[in-house]
């Protein structure tokens, strides 16, 4: 039976904002990943992260992984993310972290050490996604033998779609009010993305143009754009609007 505090990725429906969701939940034979698997074999797979402040990479929060629960819970309880150099290394990467270029003449925290050891948690690589300059998430994989080049630069290659695909239930469910996106900012936004200019999405949606235009200026600043034509970018990114 899984853990209370491990739920599978896909068990939504019970929690009322992203703040009640578990911080790690397990992934059960996800499409995406099972299909990747076949591509590259790897044992476990961890996707971290969202573009949202207090659940990006690093805080702990927001893992959906195969790792064995027992695992995660042990890594997280004694703060092995907040130590671990394979981790601290990925926090100021902007390619690929490979556990065996980054622990190379480094010793590791007996406990870690075991803790990896006992669980066959071997050859860590980590693929960082960002949004510009700023790292928000990640994508990692590990195996019992060392990963090919190819299979490492194939990884990477996907790496943001892999990072998409598993987190979009909880991006489409709360990302909105994470942001604090009004339901009239989320209105806006979704007529604007169609091309209205601010009459036509007032003709559309019934609120006076004053109100369109302050809902968008408000809508662009929460989701850290620049102008309009960014905020609907960012909106369809983090999967706000289709």
């Amino acid at each position: 039976m899984t853990s209370p505090i491990f739920r599978r990725a896909d068990d939504l429906d019970q929690y009322v904002d992203l703040a009640s969701v578990p911080r790690h939940r397990f992934i059960h034979n996800h499409p995406f990943t099972a299909r990747l698997r076949k591509a590259v074999a790897f044992d476990y797979v961890m996707v971290s992260g969202l573009d949202i402040d207090n659940f990006r990479f690093g805080t702990g929060h927001s893992i959906d992984t195969d790792f064995p629960p027992a695992f995660i819970e042990s890594y997280y309880d004694e703060k092995f993310h907040l130590t671990d150099p394979f981790i601290e290394r990925a926090k100021l990467s902007e390619g690929v972290v490979i556990e065996s270029e980054v622990l190379q003449g480094v010793k590791l925290a007996p406990r870690l050490a075991y803790l990896l050891d006992t669980f066959n948690v071997k050859n860590r690589l980590l693929f960082p996604i960002r949004r510009g300059e700023d790292m928000y998430g990640c994508v990692g994989f590990t195996r019992s033998v060392p990963f090919e080049r190819d299979e490492i630069d194939f990884l990477g290659a996907i790496a943001q779609s892999t990072h998409t695909a598993v987190t979009r239930p909880l991006m489409e469910r709360f990302a909105a009010s994470a942001l604090r996106l009004s339901s009239g900012e989320m209105v806006c936004l979704k007529l604007a993305s169609k091309g209205l200019t601010s009459e036509q999405i007032a003709q559309e949606s019934g609120y006076q143009v004053d109100t369109v235009n302050t809902y968008i200026k408000n809508a662009t600043r929460k989701v850290g754009a620049a102008n309009r034509t960014q905020a609907i970018a960012e909106a369809i990114r983090r999967q706000l609007i289709d």
